[in-house]
């Protein structure tokens, strides 16, 4: 019983990605002699917490219940009071915790401050799938970087475009469908300068009925991106933040951020590219957890090479475009098989009629 109470409270922790961060996407289940009686997961922008939502929901039901938590309740106080003191109060007999909050202002305390009051608190149920879910939150925590998923869509050979650059539609509507729900469930879209100068996205979640939109980023160490096309134009209606080096021009700095976007300045590596490691540092500062990179094949390529890529999210079609198409990668200087970033495939499936295929990263010490 307590996996099955457990699986509905990771169910309800999905419906906050893409929508909560700086905090973790967390779900909580409120069960009493068998019946659930409350049930929330974070709201936008963070807060109230999801164990606030479940208790507000039970009322005087939650004396005695046991609750359900995808991550350690947290017992600091910030814009709210902790919510292991809101356990607390409202009478709960058993907390039944996935995973302990890596975060220092959590660490542990929030499950001591449980026991302290006399509270039953059990941990590790279905701990490896929690922490699947919410490794964004985890990975800024701990390392001071967002997850980063990478999407490649391409020909059954490899190619993004044909010689002549044409590119609309390698894949189906149903693909792109998908490409747009996985957008939702992200803090931020990321493309590189090449991406945005030539097919001037848009990169908003559409089709979908979704409320809600992540931020978008370009990385171009220059900033020489087109100052009239999408992305300009609705700056100051849905976020766009730009990743620039030193010597972008203070002239199309100060015409960006005129438009009403952010841009931040990020170090430059020896290859004259901005840093990735820098970049994606950059984010986490700024509270981002999940970011879902589509491209191109230059930058791509540079956040494979630097290890950072969590997941790799890959759409193939029935199409071949030959050895004189555009590669879905850049140059990547691999020359032994070692040396290339392995993945380990997580789902396979059938999307119109393309082929989706989701990967994660497998550490070399693995």
């Amino acid at each position: 019983m307590d996996i099955r109470y457990m699986r509905l409270a990771l169910t309800l922790a999905a419906r906050g990605l893409g929508r909560c961060w700086p905090n973790p996407a967390v779900g909580c289940v409120l069960v009493r002699d068998g019946r659930i009686v409350g049930r929330g997961f974070t709201q936008p922008g963070g807060r109230p917490h999801a164990e606030r939502v479940a208790l507000a929901q039970a009322g005087d039901l939650a004396r005695g219940a046991t609750a359900y938590v995808t991550l350690e309740p947290c017992s600091h106080h910030g814009k709210t009071p902790p919510c292991a003191e809101g356990l607390i109060e409202a009478g709960v007999a058993r907390v039944i915790s996935a995973l302990e909050d890596s975060d220092p202002r959590v660490a542990g305390r929030g499950h001591a401050m449980l026991r302290a009051a006399g509270i039953e608190v059990v941990t590790g149920v279905l701990a490896e799938e929690a922490r699947a879910a919410n490794l964004g939150f985890l990975l800024r925590v701990e390392q001071n970087r967002p997850l980063v998923t990478l999407k490649l869509a391409s020909s059954f050979d490899g190619r993004i475009a044909t010689a002549t650059g044409e590119s609309q539609w390698i894949t189906g509507p149903e693909a792109r469908r998908l490409v747009h729900a996985e957008r939702a469930i992200h803090d931020a879209v990321l493309v590189g300068g090449g991406t945005a100068r030539a097919d001037d996205p848009g990169l908003t979640v559409r089709g979908l009925g979704v409320a809600h939109q992540p931020v978008r980023i370009v990385a171009s160490r220059r900033l020489d991106l087109p100052q009239d096309g999408q992305l300009a134009r609705t700056a100051r209606e849905v976020p766009v933040w730009l990743l620039h080096g030193r010597d972008a021009a203070v002239a199309d700095v100060q015409a960006w951020q005129s438009l009403g976007a952010e841009t931040i300045e990020v170090e430059v590596a020896p290859n004259r590219e901005l840093s990735v490691p820098a970049l994606l540092q950059a984010l986490a500062e700024r509270g981002l957890t999940r970011v879902f990179c589509e491209g191109g094949g230059a930058f791509a390529a540079s956040l494979l090479n630097a290890g950072l890529v969590d997941r790799l999210v890959g759409f193939t079609a029935g199409v071949a475009l030959g050895a004189e198409g555009r590669p879905s990668l850049g140059a990547m200087g691999v020359e032994r098989l070692a040396e290339a970033p392995r993945f380990a495939l997580q789902e396979s499936r059938a999307v119109g009629g393309d082929v989706m295929h989701v990967w994660h990263r497998v550490d070399k010490a693995d």
